[in-house]
């Protein structure tokens, strides 16, 4: 496969350290958590054949959570990924998980019976890792990631309202997939969803207090008060924005949705309350998203959130009446993931640039959260 962007692909879960982290070993090159001699014996052991050449790697830069690489011999390009380097609560960073709904998707789209594009899964290791931990590799992808605004003036004026659409019409295809069509029915328990993930990401926000965050139990609160019923249970991705996507700049098609460490089966207005977060449109945290990604909203071409909404609810028959509490959620759960990451951060247990400006970014979420919810 063509090499895809060189930008970091990672979904910005946090993951809270119990303990001082415990650095694997490196590669001659010095990439962290990947032993490439202990990777080539394994390979050749466990999958005879499959390596072509000698292999090398790369750590793709601007990680926040599962660790993201480059891996190429002389055929083949790669991607693995593995959990951050350090203890890790014991529920997140699931290989398998992630693993499994991707080749699920990959296999369905293969059947011409969804339109969910993903990487060809290549290989699972969840036992006698030669990395210490269990990771997965998968096809490499061509593609480039729209995360800058400079990024996004790349894609020409009159191609914007297209990829807009296609990222909607995405997420609803995605929603549509019926989960024991695809092995799915035991991915997750999608009864009281939503109060279980409230409740996860209250006790995340608890794991990893540090300092004071004004603002954010009383916004946890109203959203325990207010928890509105599901409509449909469905695949979720968790983490769904565009910059999640990997588009192929030859016509602006999605060639593949990345980062599905959070999927699960739940509430699909989950994923589109998030989506609406990052796109933005308006709010006072929008500048500070930027942290993150910038906002598709605040490039002309790619639309305002409304449209996106209006496009959404005609393709799945959702209603949206209730998404000011998803949006609202959305911020909350953001803003728990970042407030991980600065306590990991402060803690010196992260790679990559850019974690300083992490811990400015909560305060704001949380502000935009309340005023969601407020109209």
């Amino acid at each position: 496969m063509a090499t895809s962007s060189t930008r970091a692909r990672e979904g910005y879960r946090a993951a809270v350290p119990v303990d001082p982290p415990s650095l694997p070993p490196s590669d001659e090159g010095g990439t962290p958590g990947l032993d490439l001699a202990a990777l080539t014996t394994w390979l050749d052991d466990r999958h005879p054949g499959l390596r072509r050449g000698p292999l090398r790697a790369g750590l793709l830069a601007g990680g926040r959570s599962n660790l993201t690489y480059t891996l190429d011999d002389d055929e083949h390009r790669w991607v693995l990924r593995r959990p951050p380097l350090g203890h890790v609560l014991a529920t997140a960073h699931d290989m398998a998980r992630e693993h499994r709904v991707i080749k699920a998707l990959h296999e369905l789209g293969a059947r011409g019976t969804a339109s969910v594009p993903v990487p060809e899964p290549v290989l699972l290791c969840t036992d006698d890792s030669p990395l210490g931990v269990p990771f997965y590799v998968m096809e490499r992808v061509d593609g480039v990631v729209l995360r800058t605004k400079d990024d996004l003036l790349t894609v020409p004026t009159d191609a914007r309202p297209a990829l807009t659409g296609r990222l909607i019409d995405t997420l609803a295809g995605l929603h549509a997939v019926a989960p024991a069509e695809a092995g799915l029915a035991d991915f997750g328990r999608p009864e009281g969803f939503v109060v279980r993930q409230l409740g996860r990401w209250s006790r995340q926000l608890d794991s990893s207090r540090s300092r004071e965050v004004p603002g954010i139990d009383d916004l946890r609160d109203h959203l325990g008060d207010h928890v509105p019923t599901a409509q449909r249970a469905t695949v979720v991705h968790g983490d769904f924005r565009l910059d999640n996507l990997l588009v192929r700049p030859d016509g602006w098609q999605v060639a593949a949705v990345l980062d599905w460490e959070m999927a699960t089966l739940g509430d699909p207005l989950t994923d589109l309350g998030l989506m609406l977060v990052y796109w933005g449109g308006g709010s006072p945290a929008d500048a500070a998203l930027s942290a993150v990604a910038d906002t598709p909203s605040s490039v002309p071409g790619f639309g305002a959130a409304d449209a996106l909404v209006e496009r959404y609810a005609a393709a799945t028959g959702l209603d949206t009446t209730p998404l000011p509490w998803y949006v609202a959620f959305g911020y909350f759960k953001l803003a728990v993931i970042l407030e991980g990451i600065h306590y990991r951060f402060s803690h010196g247990q992260t790679v990559g640039s850019g974690f300083e400006r992490i811990g400015a970014v909560v305060p704001r979420l949380v502000a935009a959260g309340r005023e969601a919810l407020t109209g």
